[in-house]
């Protein structure tokens, strides 16, 4: 069996209801007995005792009566005076009988009461009824009237009998009243002891709530406020029943989750502050490298553009001069050198456009696709008119971006289509756009010329890269790094359809203007 000590709360509730029920049912029996009896008593006194004694005295008055009737009837000789002799012998008779009933559960207030009818016979057989038949048979005498010694103590005798009858019934009904007076006594006596009981036990109770709940109770909230001041390696512990023990270890337990998952956010804080400081450094290297970078641009469109400039121009300026007058391999030489300061000269500008994109800003506005379109079709009317192209697109979204940047990129999108076309086949190039989900415009640039095949279609978004010989397609391939770098700067994202075999189609996402976006939310 567990000891106390470690019992649940509720059980020592229990227990101690237990024990206080347990006395009050005590007490309860014991004054259920005690009342019984008091009451038996007080019945005894009250419809027994005190109503035998009253006819002791009525038994008394009864005598006289007798003795003062034949007293009288002696001396008037009147039969009527005897009524009153025999009314008396009937009331005697029936106090008799009362009393007897009244007594009879006591042998010896029964014997008692035997003895008083014996005596009342006795004075009735040898004073009373001697005097009546003398006086009936001889006439009055007053002489016979006047009690004699034999007479008076034959009366005396029956007197004193139920004197005697009297004072017993006084003791036993005095003893009785005793009983009485000590069994209330005993009641209130336990009724003070239930109340005592009730008092302690309450008293237990609060000391018992107090000692294993109040006050373990308030040191685990001063425990609890220590770990929520900052104190959390402080472990929290219970030493009062064990449903508050179970309490401060699930709550311990939670202050070490809390601890642990603290641990791992300072260590997580610990490696973000770690990786922002390494951001500014890679930032700073940054801004470092962009300024090397304008510095590069500014080198390679001013120092290196002039010698190239003066290379180019003396090479043309030889070719002018002595085409035809140096042997064929001299004039090939000359077109070589001048072929290859142009497009020397092609890549630096491309390459500085390509750097420039996303330095050199104005910020984002509305623009209108159409217009855009519309100003990078223009640039190749030549091509069109010479090839029969055909560019096609209606009801453009206007998105937000920088103009020249957009510009730029479906100049390379219609220059590509163009120069990529299909012998004999004349270009045609639908540009569309919708929204989408995710709250973006998708554009299509879609042609009918050679196509890309799908093993392709992430290289060519790769700077300088070529698919075909210069001879064959000139450029110097930066066209589409370009494009990619204007989309990705837009926030959208470029690829090429793999789905579509019929020429190439090209597909990028473009954010949409402030003003949609909250009419579309309204």
């Amino acid at each position: 069996m567990n000891p106390p000590a470690s019992w649940s709360l509720w059980r020592r509730i229990i227990a101690l209801c237990a024990v206080v029920a347990g006395l009050l049912g005590l007490i309860a029996v014991s004054a259920a007995i005690t009342a019984t009896a008091n009451r038996t008593d007080t019945n005894q006194v009250m419809d027994h005792l005190t109503p035998a004694l009253v006819n002791a005295e009525r038994l008394y008055s009864q005598l006289l009566r007798q003795q003062s009737s034949v007293r009288t009837y002696a001396l008037t000789g009147k039969d009527s005076d005897l009524d009153n002799y025999r009314d008396s012998q009937a009331q005697e008779a029936q106090i008799l009988a009362e009393t007897q009933r009244l007594v009879g559960d006591d042998p010896v207030l029964a014997e008692t009461l035997r003895q008083v009818a014996a005596g009342t016979a006795a004075y009735r057989s040898q004073v009373t009824e001697p005097v009546i038949q003398q006086t009936k048979s001889s006439g009055v005498d007053p002489e016979r009237a006047a009690p004699t010694d034999s007479s008076r103590a034959i009366y005396n005798d029956a007197a004193g009998r139920i004197t005697k009858l009297s004072q017993q019934l006084i003791a036993r009904r005095d003893a009785v009243s005793v009983e009485v007076r000590q069994t209330g006594n005993v009641l209130v006596l336990l009724l003070i002891f239930a109340a005592v009981v009730v008092v302690v036990a309450g008293a237990m109770l609060a000391l018992l709530l107090r000692r294993l709940v109040t006050r373990p109770v308030t040191n685990l909230a001063a425990e609890v406020r220590r770990v929520a001041a900052g104190d959390y390696d402080y472990e929290i512990h219970s030493l009062g029943p064990p449903e508050l023990a179970d309490l401060a270890g699930d709550v311990d337990t939670m202050r070490r989750r809390i601890n642990a998952d603290l641990t791992d956010v300072q260590e997580a804080r610990r490696q973000v502050e770690e990786a922002n400081r390494m951001l500014e450094q890679q930032a700073a290297e940054l801004t470092r490298s962009n300024r090397d970078l304008e510095q590069f641009a500014y080198v390679a469109s001013h120092d290196l553009q002039e010698p190239l400039r003066k290379v180019a121009s003396f090479c043309q300026l030889l070719q002018r001069r002595y085409s035809g007058q140096l042997d064929e391999r001299a004039d090939q030489y000359i077109g070589f050198a001048v072929d290859g300061a142009q497009r020397m000269q092609r890549l630096i500008n491309d390459l500085l456009a390509f750097s420039r994109i996303g330095r050199l800003t104005n910020g984002f506005t509305e623009v209108d696709l159409n217009k855009v379109v519309l100003d990078a079709a223009a640039q190749f009317d030549a091509q069109r008119e010479a090839t029969n192209a055909e560019i096609i697109f209606t009801d453009l979204p206007a998105v937000r971006g920088e103009e020249p940047l957009l510009g730029a990129l479906f100049s390379n999108l219609i220059g590509n289509a163009i120069k990529f076309r299909r012998p004999d086949v004349p270009p045609r190039i639908i540009i569309d756009g919708h929204p989408t989900e995710t709250g973006e415009y998708e554009i299509s640039v879609e042609d009918n010329g050679i196509g890309i095949e799908p093993e392709f279609a992430d290289k060519v978004f790769v700077i300088f890269q070529r698919l075909h010989a210069k001879e064959t397609y000139p450029g110097t391939g930066i066209g589409l790094a370009i494009a990619k770098k204007i989309v990705e700067y837009h926030g959208g994202r470029i690829w090429i359809d793999p789905a579509h075999r019929e020429g190439t189609l090209f597909r990028f996402t473009l954010p949409v203007p402030a003003v949609v976006l909250e009419e579309s939310a309204s």
